[in-house]
């Protein structure tokens, strides 16, 4: 049989081909016309996809780089923040916190879980000068609620700054960076925005501007205010990944595309997002439907995120061995566990350019190896793809689900609505 390679891990993800074109032709100097032109552009089209109508600037590292600017710009050694953490990115956070001298409060919740608005409340202080969280924890397909929190910094009169990690809850999730009061939002090239690895972003508040006066932490790549005086000059203070940035403006472009009419043959980039977020919602729905149809167990049911699924196989089995034989078998790349969760769990992507074909052949592909390796009682050919199928029928009836917070969860979070 010929073998296609797919990769359905979260990060690198799938690339959208007219990037790869934009890539190829991007021969371009950054210090020309042309690129502040198309530099320019792009910057415009991240505030739409952000939610914001602050600065977006567009770093040459990946996500973790614009973690660390979050925090070497944000704060002085011996401020005190508070981490929010259910993972392995959350627990990035604490890392790169103390490693700027930070005194770090945490919130920690169970591997598979998320954190309760109680805990957070009682562990912010009134000297915690920022929350560090994620919107999604890949590591165990976890989606925190970033708008409760927001709404407690809001209700509480914190003086805290919310910075958000949404590396992978971007294009995944319903985030409004100003409507909600985020004061930092990050994201990175190689997940939704379908570009290979490469680019960060970060958008701040006025309120994390101000606040960066008054921080002495070291910094100078990740200088943020000499990145912001460039970036209205339509440049980056140092050199920036030329082919990279066309192919941003590329699949910014398409998922703009998405939401086209007649009067608007370029479409709309707000509403083109809303399309990309719905779409990760009902593979990720089809997928959770099927592993839970061939036997296997959610590892995080009541917070699921719509980035990745994480699945506990059969007892007895080694995530890696499904990890493998996926591979081996049908060239379908997904990613085991991280850290203490290898062996444990297997995370499958929905990030990006995925569509129902993609997910489709997946659940066939795994059935494949289920009915092959470890055949469980009751199930057989078609019991994930009949469960699929049906989510699927009813997620295309009724195009919005009503009882959503704005999180996008499918359960009650929060206050908001």
């Amino acid at each position: 049989m010929i073998r296609k390679t797919r990769l359905f891990t979260p990060g690198p993800t799938p690339l959208l081909p007219a990037a790869q074109f934009a890539m190829a032709a991007a021969d371009i100097h950054h210090r020309t016309a042309e690129f502040r032109a198309m530099y320019t552009r792009v910057l415009s089209q991240l505030k739409d996809f952000f939610g914001t109508k602050n600065d977006v600037l567009i770093l040459s590292s990946s996500g973790t780089g614009a973690m660390e600017a979050a925090v070497s710009n944000l704060t002085s050694p011996g401020d005190r923040v508070l981490v929010l953490t259910a993972g392995k990115f959350g627990e990035r956070w604490s890392g790169i916190a103390k490693a700027f001298g930070c005194e770090v409060d945490v919130v920690s919740a169970p591997y598979g879980h998320t954190f309760s608005i109680e805990e957070v409340k009682a562990a912010l202080k009134l000297e915690t000068r920022a929350i560090f969280m994620q919107a999604t924890e890949t590591s165990t397909g976890v989606r925190h609620c970033v708008p409760a929190v927001a709404k407690l910094i809001k209700d509480t009169h914190s003086e805290a700054l919310l910075v958000v990690d949404a590396i992978t809850g971007l294009g995944t999730t319903h985030l409004d960076m100003d409507a909600w009061g985020v004061d930092v939002l990050i994201g990175g090239s190689q997940k939704s925005f379908m570009i290979p690895p490469g680019l960060s972003f970060i958008a701040l508040s006025d309120k994390a501007w101000d606040r960066m006066e008054a921080s002495y932490n070291p910094r100078y790549y990740f200088d943020l205010r000499k990145e912001r005086k460039n970036a209205r000059n339509g440049e980056s203070a140092y050199t920036p990944a030329v082919a990279l940035i066309a192919a941003l403006g590329a699949a910014l472009d398409y998922i703009a595309g998405q939401a086209a009419t007649t009067d608007n043959p370029a479409g709309d980039l707000v509403a083109g997002r809303k399309k990309l977020v719905e779409n990760a919602e009902t593979i990720a729905a089809m997928t959770r439907a099927a592993v839970q149809a061939l036997g296997m167990t959610l590892f995080a049911p009541d917070a699921p995120s719509a980035a990745a699924t994480a699945v506990l196989p059969p007892v007895g089995i080694d995530s890696g061995v499904i990890v493998k034989e996926l591979k081996a078998r049908f060239a379908a790349v997904i990613t085991n566990g991280q850290g203490e969760m290898k062996g444990q769990i297997f995370r499958i992507a929905h990030l990006g350019f995925f569509d129902f074909m993609d997910t489709i052949a997946f659940i066939g592909a795994l059935e494949q190896v289920v009915m092959k390796s470890f055949p469980q009682p009751g199930v057989q050919f078609g019991s994930g793809l009949i469960a699929a199928q049906k989510v699927y029928a009813e997620r295309s009836a009724t195009a919005a689900a009503d009882n959503q917070c704005l999180c996008g969860r499918t359960q009650a979070c929060c206050s908001l609505k």
